[in-house]
Order: structure tokens, then sequence, then C-alpha cells
């Protein structure tokens, strides 16, 4: 049977996802509108905080102090201004007491204390040095989206000029609400900035407007259905108003990704002739696998997270797990469906066609033969010198990771806000201005009966420390105490962080818990430290079963985990070297802490790996492809980077353009996320993909593929391609049509 006259190969997954292309677009479009509704308010829900360990002994204490000393954990703080008289002034203390009687009253408020009624010991902390500020503290009560409610009620009655004095709202359910506030803000203007960008960089890849909306019209539907997830999700777990950025980021991103795959080879389908449907049918069984593949490796490195237990890093779990798995499942179903209603007309307004009117047309075959010229000539430089490219590209990436080796870890704070946020000037006006690093201290929970003579026994030997600069307390309520040591230097440098473990040790006739900034930091690295090596074994174990089952090698998966992880250094460098040591926070604008907050680097690196694997399946699963057909190794590596490294470096723009419109945010972690993914993801495609990966393949040559038999076995049975499987015929066919020079 000629090819002509050789009925199209239509597999079950086409036959279903096209049967009724415009019903499919019709559900979708309905499921969508559901989701927008289901979503809505998704962002008032969602936590600003959830970095600490929920099982650790500062958990505990806090809890138990906000419970039996709701005064011992003050989060509001009124920062009160006396001008240029002192807070000791009779009028500025009469109007500072009429505040604290007001608020006082106010519902959903307790603990209420300041520096004009504290007791001797506690004053000093709570008047500056120069004598022209003091503090009014607090405690709101309730759940996170109680305390935001409370705050917006109360705030603007305190904050302003009161008679002698100026009043600011601070603490640290100001600095909370102040930073969901400011993310909301920022996301939106975020999708803005990226939704116009992307459509334009969309259009100048494909050449057509029709096109170019296919990949937005997919990441709109994986972020609306996240968002609808994420808001099912509040009802039975924290959840991180953060995770909301990763959201928009991966949507858009992975939904050009796989877009970009699917319509790229459906176009290329069309263009050897085919009918759309033959033409769909071809793709979802090449490029449609190998999205499906990427998409199942994404979610491996995202899920790693859920192996922690702050829901900060478990937030984005949830969030990248369901955009990536919406995503795919969008581009495998509705996509579809509309190229096969579009047919030819994906290609309509092709400004590529309009520039070329007037010239010479080019037959598709030349077009076709000239294509990706430049990558090819690129592979095989890179090949020829494999040893260069292989050392150059190694050094450069581990000199660029260098400075990671400086990191210091610590908490996220007020610092993260810009530096007009009121609840940042607060803060640091406390900081420059406070003894003793008011908020900053450490409390000792004591449980158990007691005498007033072991109390005091047990604060001299605390206070005895070499970190401790002041010991206050006890207060004592039924069996329980707690004391508040304010050591000598900021609150969680590394001395702090020892005086944790110090307090920890010495003994006590009673049972003791420490908490404070410095111990729930310590807590959260024992936390993270601990889960680490499982997390990583997970995310290497799986991608090397999942790289071995698309390649049916034992050598390229150990090279994609080492060479992935390699593609991250630049950006853990580039964290350490920006945002902890403050290079370039003028231009960037923001305040550096000079630490990174604990769960950033696994966050970055588990998003960041699964973004560089998702780039790493396009090439392999192309070289792949072209070997199994030609049984030419270098051939395979030179026609995998010729048809994916253009495709690649497009995606990978793409999502770096959303990534950087992410660090736009005045938020400083969200800042550091999204220009540091942005680097990783342009690193990874520029040169890794481009380069390192041919040079190492090359160096490998045939051993590449090798596999001991029982592995291989297992492969041809359970084992996934890019090939299409088509007959015999066929493949010589493609084998020449593919050999063409270029």
């Amino acid at each position: 049977m000629n090819e002509v006259n050789r009925p199209p190969r239509v597999g079950g997954w086409t036959r279903f996802v096209t049967a009724r292309p415009r019903l499919s677009l019709l559900v979708a479009l309905v499921i969508t509108a559901l989701a927008v509704l289901a979503g809505s308010g998704v962002a008032d829900r969602l936590g600003s905080g959830g970095w600490e360990d929920p099982d650790a002994e500062s958990t505990y204490a806090t809890k138990a102090l906000e419970r039996e000393f709701p005064a011992s954990q003050p989060n509001l703080l009124l920062l009160v201004d006396a001008g240029d008289a002192s807070v000791d002034d009779p009028a500025v203390a009469a109007e500072a007491q009429r505040l604290v009687s007001r608020l006082t009253g106010e519902k959903g408020v307790v603990g209420v204390g300041s520096y004009w009624q504290a007791d001797p010991s506690a004053a000093p902390a709570l008047r500056a040095e120069d004598g022209h500020e003091a503090l009014i503290a607090a405690r709101i009560t309730g759940e996170e989206k109680q305390m935001g409610e409370t705050l917006d009620r109360i705030a603007p009655e305190f904050r302003g000029a009161h008679g002698p004095v100026e009043v600011s709202v601070g603490g640290p359910v100001a600095v909370r609400h102040e930073m969901q506030t400011t993310i909301q803000e920022d996301l939106l203007r975020a999708e803005v900035i990226a939704l116009p960008v992307t459509l334009v960089l969309l259009v100048m890849v494909f050449g057509s407007a029709v096109a170019a909306l296919l990949p937005l019209g997919i990441g709109i539907v994986a972020i609306l259905g996240t968002n609808a997830v994420l808001r099912g999700l509040t009802e039975f777990t924290d959840v991180s108003v953060f995770a909301m950025n990763l959201t928009t980021a991966l949507g858009l991103g992975l939904a050009v990704d796989y877009a970009l795959f699917i319509v790229r080879r459906f176009r290329e389908e069309l263009t050897g002739g085919a009918e759309p449907l033959a033409a769909v049918g071809t793709t979802l069984r090449t490029a449609g696998r190998t999205v499906l593949f990427s998409a199942l490796t994404v979610a491996v490195s995202l899920a790693a997270m859920l192996l922690f237990p702050q829901y900060f890093l478990r937030s984005f779990a949830y969030a990248g797990i369901a955009v990536v798995l919406l995503a795919a499942a969008a581009a495998l179903i509705l996509l579809p469906a509309a190229l096969v209603l579009l047919g030819h007309r994906v290609n309509a307004l092709d400004l590529r066609k309009l520039l070329r009117r007037g010239r010479a047309k080019e037959s598709d075959g030349a077009a076709a033969a000239t294509e990706g010229k430049g990558w090819a000539r690129t592979a095989n430089l890179v090949m020829r010198r494999a040893p260069f490219f292989a050392l150059g590209t190694t050094a450069v990436l581990i000199l660029l990771g260098l400075p990671f080796l400086g990191v210091k870890f610590g908490t996220a704070d007020d610092r993260q806000l810009p530096s007009s946020a009121e609840s940042h000037v607060v803060q640091q006006h406390i900081r420059d201005g406070f003894p003793g690093s008011p908020g900053g201290g450490l409390e000792v929970l004591a449980e158990g009966r007691a005498t007033q003579a072991q109390y005091a026994d047990y604060k001299q030997r605390i206070g005895a420390l070499p970190e401790v600069l002041r010991v206050d307390g006890p207060l004592v309520k039924g069996e329980s105490a707690y004391f508040t040591v304010l050591p000598k230097g900021e609150a969680v440098d590394d001395p702090a962080q020892g005086l944790v473990g110090d307090l920890r040790a010495t003994e006590a006739p009673f049972d003791t818990k420490v908490t404070g900034a410095a111990a729930v930091l310590v807590d959260s690295k024992d936390a993270i430290a601990e889960r680490l090596p499982l997390a990583a074994a997970f995310i290497a174990i799986v991608t090397l079963l999942l790289v071995f089952l698309l390649t049916g090698s034992v050598l390229i998966p150990i090279q994609a985990v080492v060479l992935n992880a390699l593609s991250l250094t630049a950006m853990f460098g580039a964290v350490v070297w920006v945002f902890q040591d403050g290079h370039l926070s003028g231009l960037l604008g923001f305040t550096s802490p000079g630490s990174i907050e604990t769960t950033l680097p696994v966050l970055m690196f588990c998003v960041a790996f699964g973004l560089s694997m998702d780039y790493g399946v396009f090439l392999l699963s192309r070289i792949k492809e072209e070997y199994d057909t030609t049984g030419d190794h270098e051939e395979a590596v030179r026609h995998g980077l010729q048809r994916t490294g253009g495709l690649i470096t497009a995606a990978a723009v793409i999502l770096a353009v959303v990534m950087v419109a992410i660090g736009t945010s005045r938020v400083t972690n969200t800042k550091m996320l999204g220009l540091g993914i942005a680097l990783a993801v342009l690193m990874d495609a520029m040169i890794v993909r481009s380069l390192l990966v041919p040079a190492v393949m090359r160096l490998t040559g045939r051993a590449t593929w090798w596999a001991p038999g029982p592995l291989r076995r297992l492969h041809d049975r359970f084992g996934l391609s890019e090939s299409d499987g088509a007959p015999e015929q066929a493949e010589a066919e493609e084998r020449d049509k593919v050999a063409v020079p270029g």
C-alpha cells in the first residue's frame, strides 16, 4: 500500500480527545468557569508564615505561652514617637496611657502592656536609648485571617498623630499582613507584565498569532484550575500565600513548554503532508509522550517538598504538582481538540509568510533542510572539542557557585518588605534605637511544680551563660512559668543560636522548653537537615528510573542527575552574592538581612531541578528517537540539538521572562525566587543543554546507550519513547528524510 492510500494511524487516546472536539472545548470552558468561582478569594485564605517545624520544641513552647501567657508573645507593637520631647514627659505619658486604655478595650486584643506601665526590669527594653520613642505591646488573638481582620479594623484608629505623639503600627502580625497584601498586589502586576510579553515572544517563536494564543490559553486554564485546588486545600490544611507566585510562574512557563513542543510537532507533520487528524495522532504518540514524561519528572521534584514538615514548603508542592499536572492535562486533552478544529488554520496570520512576500517562495523541503542549521553547527563544534567544552563549562559553573560556600541561614522577617513599609520602618527603629533587641529574645517555658528558690537558682544559672545579656522573670501561673532571656548580639546570629543549645542543656528541677526567633531557626534547620537526604534520594532515585524508562540507558540517567545538579550552581552562588551579601540591593530595590531564609534553597532546588529535567527530557527524547532510527550516536546528538535547541532556548527565555516578572516583587523572598529560577533556567538551556550535554555524550560515545540484559528487557517491556512506532517502511523513509545534510 502506498503512502497516499495508507489510512492515518490514529491511536485510542487520539480518538478519545478528538472525537468531539467542540464538545471537549465547551466542557473545558465550563470547568474553567467553575474553577474561577471555586478559586475566588483564595488569596484571602492563605497564610504568610509556615517556616517553622510544627513538631519542634519551639513550636510547642510558643503555643503554650500563647495559651497561658498571652502577654509574653506580643504580635502587635505601637511605636510611640514623642518627637523632640521625652517619652517621660507628663503630656506624652498621659496620651500613651489613653492609647493603652483604648487598645485594651478592643475586641480580639489581649495582653496589652507598655513602657509607661512596665515593671522596672522590663521597662528599659521598651524605651529607645535616645528617650524619644517607646513601645506599646499587645497580642491579637485568633487564626491568621481573624488577626488580619482585627488589624485592619484597629490600625487606622491608632496610626498617625495623637496629641503630642505620632504612632506607627508594627509587630509580627503587621509584618505578615503587610507581606500578604504586598504579595497579592505584586502578583497582579507580574501577571499584567508577563502575559503580554509572553504573547509577543510566542508570536515571534511561532510566527503565527493563532498558534501563539494556544500556549497562553493552556497556561490560563492551568493557573485558574490550581487556584481552585488551593482553595479546596485550605479547608484541610494551611497553605502559604507565596505558593500563588509559583502557580503563576509554572502555569505559564510549563504550559508554554508543553504547547510549544506539541504545536511545533503538529506543524511539522502538517508541513510533511499529513492531514490534521493524522498529524494530531503522530504528535500525541511522539511529543505527547514526551510532555507526559516531562510533567512526571517535574512533579517528582516538586513532590519531594512534601517530605518536609514546614507548611511553607508543602504549599509549594501542592501548588506545583497541581499546576504541572493540569498544564500537561490541558496540553494533552484540550490542545489536540483545538488543533483538529484549526487544522491548517493554525498557521493563520503567519507573520513570516507576510515578511517573505515578494521573495522567491522557498520549498517546504528546503525550509526543513535549513531549519536549525546554527544548532547543528554548534553541536558539531562542541563534539569536535568535547574535552574543552566539558571541562570549561564545568569549571565555570563551579566557579559561579562558590559564593554559596559562605551561606548563612536566617529567618524571614520584616526586611522581606520594602524599606518604606510601615511595619518594616517600625522594626528598623527598634533594631537601631532600642536596647537588647526587643522581640528578639528567647523565652524559656518552665512546666512543673517549683518553689521560688528553685526558680531563682535556675535564673541565676542561665543568667551566667556567656551570651546572655539579661534574664527577666519568672512570671508564674499555676505550675507554669516563663523566663525571657535577651542575648547580647542579634536575635538570630550564631551566638544566639548557640545560646539556644546552652539553654536546652541547662539542667532544671522542672521541664523546660525554649522558643524565640533563634530557637525557631535552630529547629527549622534541624528539621531540614534531617529530611534533606531523604528528599534528595527520592528525587534522584525516581529521576533515574524515569530517565531509564525513557532512554533504556544506565549512563544517561546518571548524567542527567549530575548535570542537572551542576546547572543549579550559578543560581545558588548568585543568591548568596546578591541577596545575602547585598550586592545589587540598590539596583534591585531590597534590604539584605545578611542571611538566606532556611527553606528557600530547598524550594529553589526542587523547582529548578524539575525545570532542568523538563528541558533535559525534551532534548533526550529527540536524541533517543534519532538513535533508534539511525543507530548513529553522534548524528543522534547533533540531530537532537538541531531539532530542539531553538525550542528549548525559546521556552527557557519565555519562562525566564515570567520568572523575572515574579522577581519584580517588593517582597525579598519572592524576588529571590523569581530571579534565581530565571537565572537557573537560562544557564541550563544555554550552557548545560547546548554545550555540556553534547560534550559529555560525545565523550561517553556508544557506551552512553549500554544497559545490562535484564534492564534492557525491562525497558523493552515498560519503557517509553518519542518514537511513534511507525512501520519499518515509514522509518526508512524518515531516515532518508532526516539524513539531508545541513
